[in-house]
Parts: structure tokens; C-alpha cells; sequence
């Protein structure tokens, strides 16, 4: 295995104890290449971003086909037809409700969007109304907002002096739901000044792979309704068929008033994201007074090649049998989760979707279990891209990924399980 040593500082990367790196030189559908020619099983979408497969000749045209026409364009007082295009699209398949969207760079920035359109829109009606509600356990970004927004601890810990306070609620375990709901309720009762709450829908990703039902998301969005509090999806991760159904939000039928989509939007092909909101929220800016302008952007918000490629994307969820292959791996995931169940070392086996997660039963369990090391070196070894999130391993595939691929990618985490616990 050829290895490389290099100064670039790579995320959430502890050097001291990864200080080299194993250089992938292509990939293609389900697999990495590594420059010795090692093939990798890509068995988390290369964090969670890849839908279709690696390299997917529809959305390499597209950017071949755009980057011939425009590069690069100013966003702010001009537009193009690609971004107007994904823009049509996004509107057409999201639940009506979301009319306008606006373009950034990722995740982190989508959320961060959502933040700032939710707290202008009380701000621009003279209205106080300043306190974000969010669920414990949560991951929304690595942005100051984000963070802010997100579980305090070993992530942020040396930026809490940055960090604005937030209302926090219980992660809804299925013997809690009812007080997560009630909880949910006080805060917005008896905070007045509350101006939003945000929630990863159904999946906690960066948190653990925790899950919960739609029927609690669809009380929460209720009671946010009750209270007039701007209700924020952040579905970075959850969209684009992750939880079996186009967006998390769909399964609990509902509405949110602010949704943030990234990952999936190109097909993990380039980075873009949208943060989409419901017209009261853009008329709350709109506005003859320049001060209500919503201040907001980057160098590169609405890249044309990027959402050349979005729009391929989602013209490929329109026409081609996406949905067929979400059924498939949700399928495939089911019956490996079966099998993995017979494993006395491993606990709380669940899945929602195409996403499927466990526990290994250790004494440090949490982020920082060593055995998330120790199983992430033996994945690789073993040519299986999986990055245990500490005792918590999770599949999370590109749906492109076979009945061989599948059996591999578990038998691998059997066998690591095997030799680590036996040891």
C-alpha cells in the first residue's frame, strides 16, 4: 500500500495518530482506486455524498458541457440559466410550500443560511424573537452558527466562548418521545422570544446514527405551527433518498418552513447546497429599504458547472429508476442487519432507509471509543471505506453498490468485530 506524506491539514483527522494518508488516484460506480491499484468498497458514499456512483458519465456531460459555455459569474445582480433551472426543479420537487432558494457552498453554510433567513425574518418585523431551539445529540456544522446550533463537546469545546446559548430538548429514544414532544412544547410556550427550532429529520447523523419516527417529527412540526416558530429541516444528509424516501420530510408529511439540502444535490459530484424557505420569509426582506437586504453570499454561490450538474441530477431523479434502487439497498440493508444480529458483541442494530448503523458494546463508548481506530484501519486494510463514528459503525452506500458488494462490506465488519472483541 502506497502511502503519502504530505502538508495539507485534512478534517477531523487526528495527525498525531493518522500521519500518513492513502492516496486514491480514481474511482468509478462503488469504488476507490488507490495509485498501487487497490480497489475500496466506498461503503459511506465518501461522507454521504455520492448517490448515483463515482464519476456518473450523465453528470461528468454536463460539466464538460458547461465549463465550455460559462466558468464563473458573479451572483450578486446577475444569474444564469443553469441556476434558474435547478432552481425550477428543486421548487417542482420539494413540497409545495418552499418557493424561494437560495445558493451556497455546503452544508455547513446551508444551515447557517437557515439561521440567519429565520432570525432576519423576526428582525424585520420588528418582532424580538431570538432564541433557536435545537435537539441534543445534533450535528449541523462546523461554522460558528453551526456549532453554536449543535451538540457541545469534544467537536467545539475550544470555541464555546464563541457560541451563542441555545434551548435544547431530549433526543426522542423510543421510551422518550413524549417527553422530547413536551419539552419542545415548554420552550416554545414559555420562550416568547423563540424564533426557530432546528432538527435533523429522522436521522442524527454526525451524533450517532440516532433514529426517530416520523410520527414525532410530524408532532414537533405541529407544535412549532401552535406557536408561530419557524420550523428548520436540516436535511444536509437525510435528502436525496437516504431515508427511503426523496426527503426525510416526506415521510412525516410535512412542511418545513426553512429546508437546507447539500451532499446528494450534485450527486456528490461538486459541492454546492440551497437553503430553500417558504415566501413569508423572503417578503419579510423584501423590502425598498436596503438595510432589509438579506446579507449574505460567497465568491462562488450558484457556480454554473455546479448547478449544471444539480440539474442533471435531479433530472435523473425525474426520469431514471432512482427510487427502484433506493428500495433495492434498503432491502439489501435489512436483510445484512438480519444477519449482523446474531453478533452478541454488537446492540442496537436499526436502520431507516438505506442507512443502517450498530453498536459495538464497549466501556468507552461515545465518539472517542478507541475501537472506532482501531476498526476504521482494519476496514481499510480490508479495501472497505467505513469510518466508525467511535463504537458506532454505520453503512451508509452509494446505491449503485451490489448483492457482492454488500456481502463483502459486512463480512468485513463481522470479521473486524470477530478479532477485535476476541482479542
Amino acid at each position: 500500500m502506497n502511502k503519502i506524506v504530505s502538508p495539507v491539514w485534512h478534517p477531523f483527522t487526528q495527525h498525531a495518530i493518522f500521519p500518513e494518508f492513502l492516496e486514491i488516484e480514481y474511482a468509478n460506480g462503488a469504488y476507490l482506486y488507490s495509485n498501487d491499484g487497490q480497489q475500496i468498497i466506498d461503503a459511506i458514499s465518501s461522507w454521504w455524498v455520492i448517490t448515483h456512483g463515482h464519476c456518473h458519465p450523465r453528470l461528468q456531460q454536463a460539466a464538460k458541457e458547461q465549463m465550455e459555455r460559462l466558468d464563473q459569474v458573479i451572483f450578486a445582480g446577475y444569474t444564469h440559466e443553469p441556476a434558474e433551472r435547478t432552481a425550477k426543479m428543486l421548487i417542482d420537487l420539494t413540497p409545495a410550500g418552499l418557493d424561494y432558494v437560495f445558493f451556497s457552498d455546503s452544508g455547513s453554510t446551508a444551515v447557517e443560511v437557515g439561521l440567519k433567513m429565520a432570525l432576519g425574518y423576526w428582525h424585520h418585523q420588528n418582532i424580538t424573537r431570538n432564541r433557536v431551539i435545537v435537539m441534543e445529540h445534533s450535528y449541523h456544522g462546523d461554522t460558528i452558527g453551526t456549532m453554536s446550533v449543535g451538540e457541545r463537546g469534544v467537536f467545539n469545546q475550544p470555541y464555546n466562548p464563541l457560541l451563542f446559548s441555545v434551548e435544547t430538548i431530549p433526543f426522542p429514544t423510543a421510551s422518550k418521545e413524549q417527553v422530547t414532544l413536551d419539552t419542545l412544547e415548554s420552550k416554545c410556550k414559555q420562550q416568547p422570544e423563540a424564533a426557530a427550532f432546528i432538527v435533523e429529520p429522522l436521522v442524527l447523523g454526525a451524533g450517532g446514527m440516532l433514529m426517530y419516527s416520523a410520527d414525532t417529527l410530524w408532532e414537533m412540526k405541529r407544535i412549532c405551527e401552535k406557536y408561530d416558530v419557524l420550523f428548520i429541516a436540516d436535511e444536509v444528509m437525510t435528502a436525496w433518498g437516504r431515508t427511503g424516501s426523496l426527503f426525510a420530510c416526506d415521510q412525516a408529511n410535512i412542511v418545513p418552513d426553512i429546508a437546507c439540502y447539500s451532499k446528494g444535490i450534485t450527486g456528490g459530484f461538486l459541492p454546492l447546497a440551497v437553503t430553500l424557505c417558504h415566501s413569508r420569509i423572503f417578503n419579510a426582506h423584501y423590502s425598498t429599504d436596503r438595510s432589509k437586504t438579506f446579507f449574505h453570499s460567497s465568491s462562488y454561490t450558484a457556480n454554473p458547472i455546479a448547478c449544471a450538474v444539480a440539474a442533471a441530477n435531479l433530472e435523473m431523479w425525474q426520469k431514471d429508476k432512482v427510487k427502484e434502487q433506493i428500495r433495492a439497498t434498503a432491502a439489501r440493508q435489512t436483510q445484512k442487519l438480519t444477519e449482523m444480529a446474531t453478533l452478541e458483541s454488537l446492540t442496537n442494530l436499526r436502520q431507516t432507509g438505506t442507512i443502517a448503523a450498530m453498536d459495538i458494546q464497549v466501556s468507552d463508548s461515545g465518539y472517542l471509543s478507541e475501537i472506532g481506530t482501531q476498526l476504521y484501519l482494519r476496514f481499510q486494510k480490508s479495501g472497505v471505506l467505513l469510518r466508525p463514528l467511535g463504537n458506532t459503525i454505520y453503512v451508509l452506500p452509494p446505491y449503485c453498490m451490489s448483492d457482492n458488494d454488500f456481502d463483502t462490506v459486512y463480512g468485513v465488519i463481522a470479521e473486524a468485530i470477530f478479532n477485535l472483541v476476541e482479542a
